[in-house]
């Protein structure tokens, strides 16, 4: 073997990237273990340990980097929700609501009729709703202009009475554009704050859809307020840093006495408020650009001892208790001050580190301290840290005045027309400008003309974005706000000023919840079902080919240890269906070994030297392995292109388990095999038993090949006359509604289940048992058409009111929903009508573009079109097969064979697998065709056939063994999705011997008969 020392190289280095990724997850895992252990079952006590070392460094590098809780953390290996809970939502910006505001909400019957024929429309075309409105309005009204109804005061210079409806629509869709980043840009900043560990979101490009991803969280209900709100952008006055700290001084004392159990001195709560002096400059000024100014108070001391106390790193801890227990407010909060301890002035009178802001928001919520401060102010918090954007740890607190009486803010988000980010050339860096309609100009001047020198306040969703000073009074609606921002920065907040202009609400159209006591279980499966599997295949390699078997193993156990390296180095999330995945990697990986194998036992038998059928076996072994390989990695790619969420998580570990089982097959194991060579040891490649088992067979396979075609047709006919007259068990994936697994604490029937829930849902739901007959599985189309934000909460109440009487032990609504005993809903999923209509497009889709690829690459290495005729045909064969038998079977197995994602996942995978086979198979045949020899057709198709007998029935048995792990011990959650591959990989390899060859066979006969009439029709003429 050439390059041995580049090999040796790569894979040394390949490990400890590898263990360096994974050492990670060992870290947090040993953090997590403490807190635990600390904790000692109290889940909030867990967490506050947790939050008291995010940024406490606990992984030292080799004295490089001490990397903190939190930065270990985001390193560590994912896993999916579905193996430790969570929630995973698709939402959908409201276009339609966009559209009406745009009309400034007109009641034109044209208008309101194109609305509604586009959405209906929608839920069955794979079209942009604007588009869709777009043909409505000209199918309502062929002579009808939009700019009528567009011509609004909000798009004035962008509408006019004169613009067509190809132009009005354009400005809608860069309207529509901007709302969907907007809205993405508000849901990020309230999931950062939503206090999950690694949330996910992400925009679907080309769609108004965000997807997010919530590991862990146990109120579900929480979670879709907080996604589906509308943004509530705020302007607010603010009072100065230096007339609100005597007011926390005396906060700070009144606490002390509080925990201290002191008599109180309410004296402190009559403290006169100070006016504050405006100032005059040009241009509004962020508070990073704020002077600081010296403030003579009599409390320098204070602050200086607060600076001086609150800056402990933990060196003198018994001091800094003893700072606690004296200025229990300040401990956690460290008031504004400068470097040599003055007051700074500004609205932010605080900073905390984020794990004390919630004792600092416990603290000023009291009754006896809020009687302390004036009435109208109340403090919200930064929304960004001040240390670092990313990785930062301190908010600012910052004092707002709230100068209306009914509390509302001195000016409201919707009256901003436009905002955008700007580079000025005069101070040589980004800023924002903003534009108002008229009442919000009005407003606006007299709000700068008040705080002239003051800052005013910036809110969304009740967190400060940005506080400006106010330079002079700002007149017309047109504002300029400064403050050394970077571009990005610039970008943010002009998104932010944008989000208050239209109301475009977020919509859940699909989510999927799994509890944390399903997750466990998930996990508990899947370990078992993993390390049954990995024995079976490593004792059957070992029984198989002795010495060879135990290298193989070896193998197998570094590629194991890379793909789980891998995936941490990717930063790739491991789902259930990807464990699968990794499972069946494993039965896959052996594949390779064993056409090595069997290629160098059949060079020893030749009479070759043991060394040389090693070069040679790896050598003419090697293109049956590139091509079977290629074609699985092609339909993983297609998988992974066309999935989502679980689906490309399984995709994921498919593709790295593929290539990381070639390096380890033809890399890996040859260095050990020549290792032992070069040293005189022994190895041997096959044992007594299994020597020559299949060594000799002499099928007549072609022979045969009728009667299994008739085998095969009547099956499929069978199939397909089920698939018209019984259908299939589809999803909710591919149907649309919601499906709920509930769990009780006792046996119940299905149909008492059913019967309670119909006087609910009016209709009666779909009942089955699901896993032990204490779990159903409940699908329901009930009122999937509505968008309310409570329309789950109210439907999830009337499954409570169905159910409450089956429980023995009587179960609230809120642990009925939250899985807090691991009873009531332990997981859910809800997908409305439009997404099922794409997921059902992308599932033909993935199949035939899977098809159609694998049909393109055996052509293009074959050079033959007959050879991708017949590995078409036999992967049509295979998949229509499978869908017969879920046609059949689905009433009658005790399982869910349910028609979805995973189900189109199971479909492609075993496209890849069935065509690894029948490639190995049409490798032989081109390799004995071209050998010369005399033999007919038929003599050398049955020999190619038997030949790879050995190599198909081993793969396909370790396969099979490993799958077959998983269905027994892998949980009931992916049973169904197991059980197709069970059956595919199953007639994967009987199409690859009986069906694939044979088609090839029959097409190059009949070719060879249409090219003999030709060729006599020629003669014939010749002759005439």
């Amino acid at each position: 073997m050439q390059n041995k020392g580049a090999i040796k190289l790569f894979a040394i280095a390949l490990a400890l990237v590898c263990l360096y990724q994974l050492s990670f997850t060992w870290i947090t895992s040993g953090v997590k273990k403490d807190a635990e252990e600390y904790s000692k079952g109290n889940l909030a006590l867990e967490n506050r340990y947790l939050d008291s070392v995010a940024s406490e460094g606990v992984y030292n590098v080799l004295w490089l980097r001490n990397y903190t809780y939190r930065e270990c953390q985001e390193r560590e290996l994912n896993l999916g929700l579905d193996l430790k809970g969570g929630m995973n939502v698709m939402l959908e910006v409201s276009v339609v609501e966009l559209i009406k505001a745009l009309s400034n909400y007109s009641t034109d019957s044209t208008f309101t009729r194109s609305l509604s024929l586009a959405q209906q429309k929608q839920k069955n075309s794979q079209e942009d709703f604007v588009t869709l409105f777009g043909k409505s309005f000209t199918e309502v009204d062929k002579n009808a202009k939009l700019a009528a109804i567009f011509s609004t005061l909000d798009l004035k210079g962008r509408v006019n009475f004169n613009s067509t409806n190809e132009e009005v629509l354009k400005v809608i869709r860069e309207e529509t554009e901007d709302a969907i980043a907007n809205s993405f840009n508000i849901l990020r900043s309230r999931i950062d704050r939503f206090g999950v560990t690694q949330p996910n979101i992400q925009r679907l490009q080309n769609s108004g859809r965000i997807l997010v991803e919530l590991p862990g969280v146990k109120d579900p209900e929480r979670v879709r307020k907080l996604l589906q709100g509308t943004a509530n952008l705020q302007f607010w006055e603010t009072y100065d840093n230096r007339e609100i700290f005597q007011h926390i001084k005396d906060a700070n004392d009144r606490i002390r006495q509080i925990e201290n159990k002191n008599p109180v001195d309410t004296s402190a709560a009559k403290a006169k408020k100070d006016s504050v002096a405006k100032k005059d400059k040009s241009v509004a000024k962020n508070d990073k650009t704020d002077s600081t100014k010296k403030d003579t108070t009599k409390d320098v001391s204070l602050l200086d001892k607060v600076k001086k106390d609150t800056s402990k790193t933990g060196k003198d801890a018994s001091n800094f208790e003893a700072f606690r227990t004296e200025n229990p407010l300040f401990a956690v909060l460290r008031p504004s001050v400068s470097q040599d301890g003055q007051l700074v002035t500004g609205a932010a009178v605080g900073i905390a580190h984020f794990k004390d802001t919630a004792k600092v928001n416990e603290y000023l919520s009291r009754k006896q301290i809020r009687e302390l401060f004036p009435r109208d102010l109340k403090f919200l918090w930064s929304v960004k840290p001040i240390d670092d954007r990313k990785s930062g740890n301190y908010y600012q607190l910052i004092a707002i005045k709230v100068s209306n009486r009914d509390g509302r803010p001195a000016l409201s988000g919707d009256v901003i027309t436009n905002a955008r980010p700007e580079f000025s050339d005069q101070k040589g860096g980004a800023e924002v400008t903003m534009s108002m309609n008229g009442d919000g100009a009005r407003i606006w001047a007299r709000l700068t003309k008040e705080n002239i020198g003051k800052q005013v306040a910036i809110v969304l969703d009740n967190y400060v974005y940005s506080f400006p000073t106010v330079q002079s009074e700002i007149r017309g609606g047109h504002s300029s706000i400064t403050g050394n921002f970077s571009i990005t920065e610039a970008k943010d907040l002009a998104n932010i000023l944008k989000s208050g202009k239209m109301p475009a609400p977020a919509h859940i159209i699909e989510e999927d919840i799994v509890g944390p006591s399903l997750g466990k279980e998930a996990i508990s499966s899947s370990l078992i079902s993993f390390i049954i599997a990995f024995a079976i295949v490593l004792i059957y390699m070992i029984f198989y080919y002795n010495k060879a078997g135990l290298i193989a193993n070896i193998a197998l156990i570094v590629n194991v240890f890379f793909i789980f390296g891998v995936l941490a180095s990717l930063g790739a999330v491991l789902t259930l269906p990807g464990m699968a995945g990794i499972v069946l990697t494993l039965g896959m990986a052996v594949d390779a070994n064993v056409l090595i194998y069997e290629r160098i036992l059949e060079e020893v038998k030749q009479g070759k030297g043991l060394k040389l059928a090693v070069s040679d076996g790896y050598k003419h072994a090697m293109s049956a392995i590139i091509d079977s390989n290629v074609t699985t990695i092609l339909t993983g790619i297609v998988l992974y292109v066309f999935g989502s969420g679980p689906i490309q998580g399984f995709a994921t570990t498919l593709i790295i388990g593929i290539l990381t089982s070639l390096f380890t097959a033809i890399f890996f194991s040859r260095l050990i095999i020549e290792w032992m060579l070069e040293r005189n040891k022994n190895v041997s490649f096959c044992s007594k038993m299994t020597e020559n088992f299949l060594a000799n067979t002499n099928v007549d396979f072609l022979g045969k090949r009728k009667f299994f075609y008739g085998i095969s047709g009547i099956v499929i006919l069978a199939g397909i006359i089920s698939m018209f007259a019984h259908g299939f068990n589809l999803g909710v994936d591919f149907k649309g509604g919601r499906t709920y697994v509930v769990r009780f604490d006792q046996d119940i029937r299905t149909i008492d289940v059913q019967a309670s829930l119909k006087t609910q849902f009016g209709d009666a739901p779909e009942v089955k048992t699901f896993g032990g007959d204490n779990q159903v599985k409940i699908t329901t189309k009930y009122r999937i058409d509505e968008n309310e934000p409570n329309i789950d909460t109210e439907i999830q109440q009337k499954l409570y009111d169905g159910l409450k009487s089956f429980y023995k032990t009587a179960l609230t609504y809120s642990d009925f929903c939250t899985d807090n005993k691991a009873m009531g809903i332990v997981s859910s999923q809800k997908v409305g009508p439009t997404i099922a209509d794409d997921i059902k497009t992308s599932a033909v889709w993935a199949i035939t573009f899977a098809l159609i690829i694998i049909f393109i690459y055996i052509f293009i290495r074959f050079k033959n079109w007959r050879f991708g005729l017949g590995g078409l045909v036999s992967l049509a064969h295979d998949v229509l097969f499978v869908l017969g038998m879920y046609s059949l079977l689905y009433s009658i197995m005790p399982f869910s064979m349910e028609i979805d994602q995973a189900f189109i996942a199971a479909i492609l995978t075993i496209v890849g697998y069935s065509i690894n086979d029948t490639v190995v198979v049409f490798d032989r045949v081109r390799e004995y065709l071209g050998m010369g020899k005399k033999w007919d057709k038929k003599e050398t198709y049955n020999r190619a056939m038997n030949s790879t007998l050995r190599r198909t029935l081993n793969t396909s048995l370790t396969t099979l063994l490993t799958i077959f792990a998983i269905f027994i011990f892998g949980g009931e959650v992916i049973r169904g999705f197991i059980f197709a591959l069970l059956i595919g990989i199953g007639v994967g390899t009987y199409s690859s011997i009986f069906v694939a060859t044979s088609i090839v066979y029959d097409t190059d006969k009949t070719m060879e008969k249409v090219e003999a009439k030709k060729l006599a029709a020629s003669k014939t003429d010749k002759k005439a």
